[in-house]
């Protein structure tokens, strides 16, 4: 049998044949099956599955996902582990090894933090029902009174995800702490947080009456002969430590727990896969390892049962994921299995019922950042499973039941959206009683996206809602019933009787004469997550208007369908346009709500700005994922297909025919002069994740080349999760203007991309990775910059 050792790119990209040139340099090997006796190894699993997740790996190493990786598979004692790529890229390779040391980032909090609290609690040191406020007074105001230390454990807090700001010291990280504001009622919501186990830390540092690294040390690592896993790692490690971004080596990768010194309760743990093996032996075994017992069973099944209230869609343990949008435990294992991930590409799942776990460790953050591996955790997961041998997985006592569909729960419901939906601000300001709008007189920002969980649009919830006075409309681009390409004039609205005013006609921002009589303007439009979609710009424009005005401006906030973790594109430096108006990337994966608390504090324009936050999602999340009924944003925008696409697709539609005026807009492109054939053979051969091509022949009845006879490509989305759109974009523009350059007018491309020197980039024929090498410094700056504005 034959498992590959592959290495991972060298700078960013290798092809096939490259990487065998590295097996007979030496960089890489075909090693047997490593740990057990193959005999021994073939009883307890199928070896071709194991030898599949080493082809998966090297797959998603030759696609740029990650540099290398260790994996182990571990069951009943029976073990497969082994090095894939290379630990480091820059500033020269390096081979992974089994017994590299890792950044292992959020599986801090399930392999220190949680089991140090519920230490302590098995001690009676700290009760768990017990108000955070009860170990740190200073906690206490801004809603956060009545917090518990479980809520902390399971993210049902309502704090945000993370302090977003710099910190200097521990204790400038506790400050921020203490004066976030909750933007969901404690117990209510899932919201997974880095502030919570930042809390939890502190908590176990005073409690104990000792460092957090030294109580971690001793009462964890110590019994359970982890030796190599720890914070702030000794330099003798430091030649087997494995870099993250750039060349950061034996310092931690995350931002705050890098300003609090290297130690929290989040992140800042480095470790091995054999040393993890360790424990997640111990939790199989109900907290005994080698006859020593670290935790007691009691505290094993808090850790490894749902936690949360029955009303939370996401279900998690005390500190462990079960079933949420973070899990990785892919198709086969089953629910009630666990395990957690980390944000430099580490993720662990256990199966209690089957004996069975996965270790994944990677630095897919190394060396710019770039790596995705969220698609391949899930796929090895998967693979995991199916190489188990001698069990039966689809029927097994005591794994959960899946949850209720959401969307059939909330279409079910007589009494408003079911209390586990996702709801959109519109829907949460139902909940309140519009009690924030109460009083006051307002001019809504909105089109025919505005609307709840149940179809009713905010036009109508806000006309009736009582004490609410609503004066004048305002519509975007599209119009306010989101049908028209063109410019669009002010009208009144039929049902209402209210005025509407365009701001997408002779005006983009509301005039001052609109907004006498005003106390507040509301948005809520939803967007696409895509810099060049304009419904941003003019909730920007508005919000400028509303702080010149001195009116109140609320934005109901909408999720991103397109997830809140994806970040790609040049980020935009230029003068604010229509098309670009912020300091963004082409896809931002921030709420509109995030966008407004972004615009307002960089733009200094010190409007009274209140978000009316979502409840029940997370940044994971695409747009199928929340239940929420679709409405075309836009005439083109007709699927989740489209609206994937659109960020790369988009850039160069004003130089092709892209498929409007057809029923594929964004999944077909093409001009009368390309050859679809030639096109699409250089597109698959570039091998980009997610995505195919085929030939394809189209006339589009609008838009560019209307009622001309087009061949192109037809683009098929095969897997959405390592999707990356704007290489699907840049791909394009590539391939046709090398084989058209006298036919392809790539100057128009740079009205949404706006970019001149990825243009020049174009032109010469550079690699997407060389252009987005360029973009690579001005997405880390931005991903500082977002992390301040984000709420969920």
């Amino acid at each position: 049998m034959n498992l590959f050792k592959a290495a991972g790119p060298l700078p960013r990209a290798l092809s096939a044949g490259a990487l065998w040139l590295l097996v007979l340099l030496g960089l890489c090997a075909r090693p047997g099956l490593a740990a057990a006796p193959a005999a021994r190894l073939s009883e307890v699993f199928d070896t071709n599955k194991l030898a599949e997740i080493g082809q998966v790996i090297t797959n998603a190493m030759a696609g740029n996902r990650l540099p290398g990786a260790v994996v182990w598979v571990e069951r009943s004692g029976v073990a497969w582990h082994q090095a894939f790529g290379l630990r480091a890229i820059a500033p020269e390779p390096e081979p992974m090894t089994e017994d590299t040391v890792f950044d292992l980032a959020s599986l801090t909090k399930v392999f220190a933090t949680a089991p140090a609290i519920l230490l302590l609690a098995e001690r009676g040191q700290v009760r768990l029902d017990a108000r955070v406020q009860d170990y740190i007074p200073e906690f206490r105001r801004n809603g956060k009174d009545d917090i518990t230390v479980r809520q902390l454990l399971t993210h049902t807090s309502g704090l945000r995800s993370g302090l977003g700001r710099s910190v200097d010291g521990p204790n400038s990280a506790l400050s921020f702490a203490c004066q976030e504001k909750v933007v969901s009622a404690p117990g209510s919501v899932f919201l997974y947080s880095d502030i919570n186990f930042i809390l939890l830390g502190e908590i176990v540092q005073r409690v104990a009456r000792t460092p957090l690294e030294t109580f971690v040390a001793q009462n964890l690592m110590g019994p359970l002969k982890m030796r190599e896993t720890a914070y702030l790692p000794p330099r003798k490690l430091r030649p087997r430590i494995a870099p993250t971004t750039g060349s950061l080596r034996g310092t931690v990768h995350d931002p705050t727990a890098r300003g609090m010194g290297g130690v929290a309760g989040h992140a800042g743990l480095f470790g091995t896969a054999a040393d993890l093996a360790r424990f997640a032996r111990m939790m199989l075994n109900d907290g005994e390892l080698e006859g020593i017992r670290v935790l007691h069973p009691d505290t094993v099944r808090l850790m490894t049962t749902v936690q949360t209230p029955e009303a939370i869609p996401g279900r998690r343990s005390l500190g462990w994921d079960i079933d949420t949008g973070y899990s990785r435990r892919g198709t086969v294992f089953p629910l009630g299995s666990y395990g957690h991930t980390g944000f430099t590409g580490t993720s662990i799942w256990i199966d209690p019922f089957s004996k069975t776990f996965l270790i994944f460790l990677s630095n897919r953050v190394h060396p710019d950042g770039q790596g995705d591996v969220r698609a391949l955790q899930t796929r090895l997961a998967t693979l995991a499973a199916e190489a188990v041998r001698g069990f039966d997985f689809a029927n097994v006592a005591g794994a959960l039941p899946a949850r209720t569909n959401l969307a059939q729960t909330a279409s079910a419901s007589t009494n408003g959206p079911a209390p586990t939906a996702v709801l959109n601000g519109i829907d949460a300001l139902k909940k309140q009683g519009y009690a924030p709008l109460r009083n006051l007189r307002i001019g809504l920002i909105t089109n025919h996206t505005g609307r709840d969980r149940e179809g009713h649009a905010t036009i109508d919830l806000l006309k009736a809602a009582p004490g609410v006075q609503l004066k004048a409309l305002f519509s975007p681009e599209h119009g306010i019933r989101g049908q028209l390409d063109e410019k669009v004039d002010d009208g009144v609205d039929e049902k209402t009787g209210l005025p509407v005013y365009s701001l997408y006609g002779r005006r983009r921002s509301p005039d001052p004469a609109q907004l006498a009589g005003l106390d507040a303007l509301v948005f809520d439009i939803q967007d696409i997550g895509c810099r060049f979609y304009t419904y941003i710009s003019t909730l920007g424009l508005c919000l400028e208007a509303a702080a010149k005005a001195g009116l109140q401006f609320v934005v109901l906030d909408r999720i991103n369908p397109i997830n809140g973790l994806t970040v790609e594109g040049n980020v935009y430096s230029g003068e604010s346009s229509f098309t670009a108006f912020h300091a963004i990337p082409l896809r931002h994966a921030m709420t509109v709500g995030e966008l407004a608390r972004m615009f307002n504090e960089e733009r200094g324009w010190k409007a009274r700005l209140q978000v009316i936050p979502l409840e029940g999602w997370s940044r994971s999340m695409w747009f199928e994922d929340t239940g929420l009924p679709w409405v075309n944003p836009s005439p083109n925008m007709r699927n989740m297909r489209a609206a994937a696409l659109y960020p790369g697709v988009g850039l160069i539609e004003f130089a092709l025919s892209v498929g409007r005026g057809t029923d594929r807009p964004f999944e077909l492109v093409g001009a009368p002069y390309i050859d679809g054939e030639k096109l699409a053979a250089a597109l698959n051969a570039a091998g980009l994740p997610g995505v195919q091509f085929s030939p394809a022949r189209f006339t589009p009845a609008s838009s560019v080349f209307k009622d001309k006879a087009c061949s192109g490509v037809s683009i098929q989305l095969t897997n959405r999760a390592v999707l990356q759109s704007v290489d699907v974009g840049l791909a394009l523009a590539l391939a046709i203007q090398k084989n058209h350059p006298d036919d392809f007018d790539l100057e128009k491309a740079n009205r949404l991309l706006r970019d001149e020197i990825a243009l020049d980039a174009i032109r010469a024929g550079r690699t997407v990775a060389e252009i987005q090498e360029n973009w690579a410094a001005g997405l880390r700056a931005f991903g500082e910059r977002r992390l301040k504005y984000l709420l969920y």
